[in-house]
């Protein structure tokens, strides 16, 4: 999966971009705020119809103006395919081959995409908002069922909650109704969680122990599901003891979107209590563990989106990602130093200088 041409049109500081990629490795360089990571996000956002820095799209779109444009043309097997993601004051709609799609997880799972950041730590020590949010985004990557039922979830939910908040006397068939349609909901969400986490584990040991020698490392999925037996009788009987609470407090209580997930090292969770080193290479580990899974359990080649990672990592993490690298696949890279990129990356690179949201050379 090769991107091989980018158009931009009013996304964050830039007017109009067009630029043609170099199959391997494209690197952008220029001081901060220039415009080398919006270049970055705005691929993530073709990707993924959203970014990996805000929830609010109209963010996205350049200051004064009413709508941002990205499209992109993916070659894939020798067969190029035109993306489109517009976003304006009337939401977003996406299209492939310039015929619009009526639903945007439709668009979804085409382009396979990881970006590597310094605010990926927060997978790790941030709230259980934020790694759902990660695992829920990542899943789709590979399922765009997923979100589709994980929208309907969080319409359910939202219905069922303001049904409890605003009414005195709750008809209780009424709300049953939406208790099983929620149920069903639950058990989708949590058996595709639970094979992703599966699938990560197959993985994340040996490319731990890839980067420290040492191979215990797990990934554990906590869900206020404890058993796998008689998924649906399980639930229904866990809503019924919650029935009166949930009256008094006026809030579903239960469900996977309080659900959480947790990075063990050595058997000691890290999410609270790991060094800063710790979480560095636990998130590595993560990320590279979707790359294997994308070319050992789908035939992928993902592109891969480096954003100013490598002036923090040490030799040995470096050397890891460009053993990535060198497996035949499409980067992209920001940096504000070409001192900080191996020359081995640099030999195979084209280089782009960006500065105030225009590209002034290219090399």
């Amino acid at each position: 999966m090769i991107l091989t041409n980018l158009q931009l049109k009013n996304f964050r500081n830039y007017d109009s971009l067009d630029l043609s990629f170099n199959k391997k490795i494209n690197i952008f360089i220029g001081n901060n705020a220039q415009g080398k990571t919006n270049i970055l996000e705005s691929i993530y956002v073709l990707s993924l119809t959203k970014s990996h820095r805000t929830n609010k799209d109209p963010y996205l779109i350049k200051k004064d103006s009413l709508f941002t444009k990205i499209i992109g043309t993916i070659n894939d097997n020798d067969n190029n395919t035109k993306y489109e993601v517009l976003i304006n004051e009337n939401g977003k709609r996406v299209s492939i081959n310039d015929k619009p799609l009526k639903k945007v997880s439709e668009y979804l799972s085409k382009i396979n995409a990881i970006m590597f950041c310094p605010d990926d730590l927060e997978i790790i020590k941030g709230s259980p908002q934020e790694r759902r949010s990660f695992f829920n985004i990542s899943i789709s990557g590979f399922n765009n069922d997923y979100v589709r039922y994980l929208n309907e979830y969080n319409k359910i939910l939202r219905t069922r909650n303001e049904y409890l908040k605003n009414y005195e006397i709750i008809n209780k068939d009424y709300l049953d109704v939406l208790t099983n349609k929620l149920i069903d909901l639950n058990i989708y969400i949590y058996n595709e969680r639970k094979k992703y986490v599966e699938t990560i584990n197959k993985y994340l040991s040996n490319i731990y122990n890839d980067i420290t020698g040492k191979t215990n490392i797990v990934l554990k999925y906590d869900s206020f599901i404890e058993d796998e037996d008689n998924l649906r009788n399980q639930l229904e009987d866990k809503f019924n003891m919650v029935y009166n609470n949930e009256l008094f407090q006026k809030v579903t209580l239960l469900g996977i979107h309080k659900d959480d997930f947790s990075i063990f090292i050595d058997d000691v969770k890290i999410n609270n209590y790991g060094s800063q080193g710790q979480h560095r290479i636990a998130v590595l580990c993560l990320k590279l563990s979707e790359i294997k899974i994308y070319e050992e359990e789908y035939n992928k080649k993902p592109i891969l989106l480096l954003d100013d990672i490598f002036s923090e990592l040490d030799t040995t993490k470096k050397s890891n990602i460009i053993k990535f690298i060198k497996n035949d696949l499409q980067v992209f890279i920001t940096s504000t130093d070409l001192n900080n990129i191996d020359k081995i990356i640099l030999k195979q690179a084209d280089v782009y200088k960006i500065d105030n949201g225009k590209v002034v050379e290219g090399e």
